[in-house]
């Protein structure tokens, strides 16, 4: 995302508070109380063609997050898709991220925020791979990251809340400085949970493995992607999964509407192939998001 021009400074239009804004227009206060407190919500999505996928999941999804937190959109569901389709339209945008936001204002600062005015803006811009090309088909090399999911009793592991990405930010800093693509983290307990933003699979003797979200998102690219893989004939599970069963993993790939679907090629002292099932996930994620029906013939096992 940080390539091109910062992101205050671009030309296009973004829709804020009911009205499309020059881009370089759409600004907030800094004593805005999401600022200060964390308390704004977003969603990340993918136009394919000109049309967002899965667009009214992910607005069902910001909607809701904006609920765990304690305020209600003042626009409905339908009214921002609308409106996400006008910010595609207006920035001329066919294959582009869109980026809903929603946060309290400036009206009341301090821990309390009854007082606030909800906010809601969409930006989209052109969006190439989150990773590199190159990294991408050789496989994402990982770190275990330096902080832990937090317990679903301790946050609020449901929403898509902008205060869960700190631990985020700072342990893909930190295994980025060690020259890896991004961290893998693990859950209070030890588990296996997610990567910094994208969800993960294991692959052992052709079965998908995957953490249940209990502590993180479930998230729409993953729950895509496991529809999928049953409909190819592939069973999946969603269980407890500890790091050590890397040693018994053939292929390990990561989802998300970023990431999409990604081989994972190393995770600390493990190695794995991009094998067979990453290819075909690959192929038929690329199909579906691009309104085409996945293939019939089978990616051919190795």
């Amino acid at each position: 995302m940080a390539a091109g021009p910062p992101f205050d400074d671009r030309d296009g239009f973004i829709w804020f508070d009911g009205a499309m804004r020059p881009w370089r227009d759409a600004r907030v206060h800094i004593l805005t109380h999401a600022l200060h407190y964390a308390s704004a919500v977003f969603e990340g999505q993918r136009s394919y063609g000109g049309v967002v996928f899965k667009l009214k999941e992910h607005t069902e999804r910001l909607a809701n997050s904006a609920q765990i937190l304690g305020f209600k959109l003042p626009y409905s569901n339908d009214e921002i898709n609308r409106a996400t389709m006008e910010v595609l339209k207006a920035n001329n945008i066919v294959d582009g991220y869109v980026r809903p936001v929603a946060w309290r204002g400036a009206e009341q600062m301090g821990v309390s925020a009854q007082a606030t005015k909800i906010h809601v803006g969409i930006a989209a811009w052109p969006w190439p791979s989150y990773f590199s090309p190159e990294a991408r088909m050789k496989g994402l090399r990982l770190k275990t990251a330096p902080w832990r999911r937090p317990a679903p009793d301790t946050a609020p592991v449901k929403a898509k809340a902008a205060g869960l990405y700190m631990i985020c930010t700072m342990s893909k800093h930190a295994v980025e400085a060690d020259g890896f693509d991004d961290a893998l983290m693990l859950d209070w307990r030890g588990r296996v949970a997610e990567l910094t933003g994208a969800n993960v699979f294991l692959v052992q003797g052709g079965v998908l493995h995957t953490p249940l979200p209990d502590c993180f998102l479930d998230g729409i690219t993953r729950q895509t992607v496991i529809e999928l893989a049953k409909r190819r004939g592939f069973k999946v599970i969603e269980r407890a999964i500890f790091p050590e069963e890397f040693a018994k993993t053939d292929e390990v790939f990561v989802t998300g509407t970023a990431a999409e679907v990604t081989p994972v090629g190393e995770i600390d002292q493990y190695r794995f192939k991009v094998g067979p099932v990453i290819r075909q996930m690959m192929d038929d994620y690329e199909a579906v998001t691009h309104g085409k029906e996945p293939a019939k013939k089978a990616v051919a096992a190795e």
